[in-house]
């Protein structure tokens, strides 16, 4: 999905960006009975789509918007 993005520097630029990246993987994340993650995957795409809609101004073809609970800093 960020292929051909230079996240990096938009990253370097505003590190808070990267704090809202960390609180959606982790607010999405969910664990089981064993605190072993079950959809890790899916975390990742949620914060690469914040990442690839910060540094484009638009969605992913196909990805739903991000929720406000998503990237909510605890």
């Amino acid at each position: 999905m960020l292929d051909g993005i230079d996240y990096w520097e938009e990253l370097r630029e505003s590190p808070s960006q990267m704090e809202i990246c960390v609180a959606i993987f982790a607010n999405v994340l969910e664990l089981d009975a064993q605190g072993e993650p079950v959809n890790e995957k899916y975390a990742e795409r949620r914060a690469a789509t914040y990442l690839y809609s910060y540094c484009t101004g638009k969605l992913p073809l196909g990805e739903p918007k991000i929720e406000p609970w998503e990237c909510r800093l605890y």
